[in-house]
């Protein structure tokens, strides 16, 4: 079954162009040098899925049209991945569903202090209904919606779900462990300077972000890749993001046919001459892997 996957968005935690900077990046007039933060759209087993929902979350999904997620997975806990999580409301009005939310636990402490209002036992009519899987480097499974209970809004009141004897039972906010039953989805454990964070495979599509260092254990999960996205800020050495050098290294190591570089910052040239100069370099270090940037909107297959 084809997996496809949508960038939405493919700068770094300050967009590109960056408030006030008047670079010739910053101030391309080509639609591929507008970077929004970093997220992507997968469709995947008949799944709609989110990875990160950042401050331009409600942006990315009018943009593509997005009308239905099965779950959101999110990388870590910065605010760039996961700053517009207010906004799954509309999913909640819309669909009558609560949104699936996979991550770890220490992302999970970090969501219960940010949005304290969604996990309130007497929630404000109206906040966002989640509920929370915790997931590790372990495979695990990620399904339909189809088949859960659909929300009923009381105005003024807040959302319940109504019983078979007509009764509405409050929604609550639970927090259980993902499912490993016939696991979908492989995580992919790297580092973000000294904090772990998760990459995720679709079948033979790896999305990675927000990575310095990659154990080299790891590497056998991201074997027969028809893509993978690599992250990169800039050429030179960075405590917390592959470096363009870095980035290449592992792209020659994974060996995917492409490799699409992501979360990229302004440090690097207009999208054609950033193409030219990354087939120049692939060719002399003789990196099989097709390296080029992606960019917001951009859909690939495999």
């Amino acid at each position: 079954m084809t997996t496809k996957l949508t960038f939405l968005g493919t700068g770094t935690s300050q967009g590109v162009p960056i408030i006030a900077c008047q670079c010739p990046v910053c101030r391309s007039t080509d639609l591929r040098d507008k970077r929004l933060r970093a997220s992507a759209y997968i469709e995947y087993e008949g799944l709609k899925i989110l990875v990160d929902a950042g401050p331009d979350f409600r942006s990315q999904m009018l943009a593509q049209g997005v009308t239905h997620l099965d779950a959101i997975l999110l990388t870590h806990n910065h605010k760039d991945h996961t700053g517009g999580l207010d906004d799954v409301r509309s999913f909640n009005y819309i669909d009558r569903k609560a949104v699936e939310i996979y991550c770890e636990p220490r992302v999970l402490k970090s969501l219960q202090v940010e949005y304290s209002y969604a996990f309130a036992e007497h929630k404000y009519p109206g906040a966002p209904e989640w509920h929370v899987h915790l997931i590790d480097e372990r495979p695990f499974r990620v399904d339909s919606l189809e088949n859960t209970g659909d929300l009923e809004w009381v105005h003024d009141v807040g959302y319940f779900y109504r019983q078979a004897d007509g009764s509405l039972v409050p929604s609550d906010n639970a927090v259980r462990e993902a499912s490993r039953e016939q696991p979908n989805i492989i995580p992919i454990r790297g580092y973000h300077d000294d904090m772990p964070v998760l990459g995720f495979r679709f079948g033979r599509i790896a999305y990675i972000t927000d990575m310095s260092s990659l154990p080299d254990g790891e590497l056998v999960k991201l074997q027969g890749l028809e893509h993978v996205t690599l992250n990169t800020v800039g050429y030179k050495k960075h405590h917390s993001h592959f470096s363009l050098d870095e980035a290449l290294e592992l792209a020659g190591r994974i060996g995917a046919r492409y490799t699409w570089l992501t979360h990229l910052s302004h440090a690097f040239p207009r999208h054609e001459q950033f193409c030219a100069q990354l087939r120049e370099m692939c060719l002399q270090r003789g990196i099989g892997s097709i390296v080029q940037p992606a960019h917001d909107g951009l859909v690939i297959e495999g």
